[in-house]
């Protein structure tokens, strides 16, 4: 063999190593969560009702828990995009505005309309759309917001530059008007969220209009993702006004994110878990729990907390979630621990009442995808009544839902569980 191909074949061996080793890096990369992980889940030392409880949660997650908020739910599109839109069409200085799933259709057109016309009307609006969540948004719908004149910019778009960083997405849901009105849950723009979870085309929701002092931290979290995106800072009063009090709830606002290195969303559950001492009501549209929280949630249940987790039926936008979820269920229910799928539609809910006192709700789901790789942004409310209320429409929608035991585990198809094997090694990517 000439000595030149002797060459050129080392140097396509050569590169075709580095090639290799670069696309394994990125995939390493891609699949690891934040710098900082959890290794023990927290034990049980004080109750949700404690000042120690508060004061750690205020410590340790970051933002404070303040006074003086006022917490309205909304259930379902038909209370929840009309509250929006109204507040955005009441937008005199700004709207912030960020979320995962922002499509075409009604809904969008709707949403895209009425942040233009504020634009044109001299509002400055900003919107941050996930990169991966709006790629069913028609180019001439964005292109239509610029021309008036809303900033939007895409959370993590494919490129060279961010492909160390592809798989981590943007979940948050926040939308900020004036600085002193906010809304964060589980919906997105999208058609699927319309009417009233009225047939299997429609799904169940909840968000969350905020006013009150915990709006800035609202505002804060905005402007992480914004500053990550395009180096600029949102400050000035018609984004931080002097907030005063709106109502008589405690609250506060936190945020995670793997590129910040943090693990609050994890770490928040652990801690309330640990903190439970009556009872745990769990809505989770998607429920894929890790190894530490299974613990938390089995030792909380050797103390005799009541728990019951409510999560989609037959009718979800992931079979996929579903079997891997149900894979991990024998342990829980051998406990004692209630599973109960909802049955009309697919339940998008993301709740966790603790208790009767922590009620926690936003774009965080119950799985290793949130709690590790995904940008979420969840509210936590301290106020009896509001986890009474959330209680009461927790259990509104248990009796649509059905309780699965451990007999029917037990007797699931042998499609699923084959199915299973596969998922449960990929379930941090679900």
């Amino acid at each position: 063999m000439p000595a030149r191909w002797t060459r050129r074949r080392a140097i396509w061996t050569v590169l075709g190593a580095v090639l290799l080793t670069a696309a394994f890096s990125l995939i390493a990369l891609n699949l690891g969560g934040p710098e900082k992980q959890l290794a023990h889940a927290p034990p049980h030392r004080y109750p949700i009702a404690s000042a120690q409880f508060r004061r750690e949660m205020g410590t340790l997650l970051g933002p404070a828990v303040l006074p003086g908020n006022r917490v309205t739910a909304l259930q379902n599109g038909e209370e929840i995009f009309p509250a929006m839109l109204q507040a955005i069409r009441s937008a005199r200085r700004t709207i912030t505005f960020e979320t995962y799933i922002y499509w075409s259709g009604e809904t969008g057109r709707e949403f895209s309309r009425a942040l233009s016309e504020r634009a044109r009307a001299g509002v400055q609006v900003y919107l941050t759309v996930d990169w991966l969540g709006s790629a069913k948004m028609d180019e001439d719908q964005i292109e239509e917001m610029e021309r008036a004149g809303v900033r939007i910019r895409q959370y993590r778009p494919l490129a060279w530059y961010n492909l160390d960083r592809v798989n981590n997405r943007t979940h948050r849901k926040l939308l900020v008007v004036d600085g002193t009105v906010g809304f964060t849950g589980g919906v997105g723009i999208a058609d699927q969220w319309r009417g009233h979870a009225q047939d299997p085309k429609h799904w169940r929701e909840s968000h969350f209009r905020i006013e009150g002092p915990a709006v800035a931290q609202m505002q804060a979290g905005f402007n992480d993702n914004w500053v990550k995106s395009t180096g600029v800072v949102l400050h000035g009063p018609e984004f931080y006004p002097a907030l005063g009090r709106a109502g008589d709830m405690d609250a506060q606002l936190f945020i995670s994110s793997p590129a910040g290195g943090s693990d609050s969303m994890h770490l928040m559950v652990l801690m309330a878990i640990a903190a439970s001492r009556q009872s745990i009501d769990l809505a989770a549209a998607y429920f894929v729990p890790d190894d530490l929280v299974m613990r938390a949630l089995l030792d909380a249940r050797r103390r005799g907390v009541r728990i019951r987790i409510l999560v989609p039926g037959e009718h979800t936008d992931s079979d996929t979630v579903r079997l891997a979820s149900k894979a991990q269920w024998k342990t829980l229910l051998q406990s004692g621990i209630e599973i109960h799928e909802y049955q009309p539609t697919m339940m998008h809910i993301k709740m966790l009442i603790v208790d009767r006192e922590l009620t926690s709700v936003g774009s965080t789901n119950f799985d290793i995808r949130s709690f590790r790789l995904n940008d979420e942004a969840s509210l936590n409310v301290y106020d009896r009544g509001f986890a009474d209320a959330m209680t009461a429409v927790f259990e509104s929608d248990l009796r649509a839902a059905r309780r699965y035991t451990l007999e029917d585990w037990q007797q699931r198809p042998w499609s699923e569980r084959l199915f299973e094997k596969f998922v449960r090694p990929l379930k941090s990517q679900l």
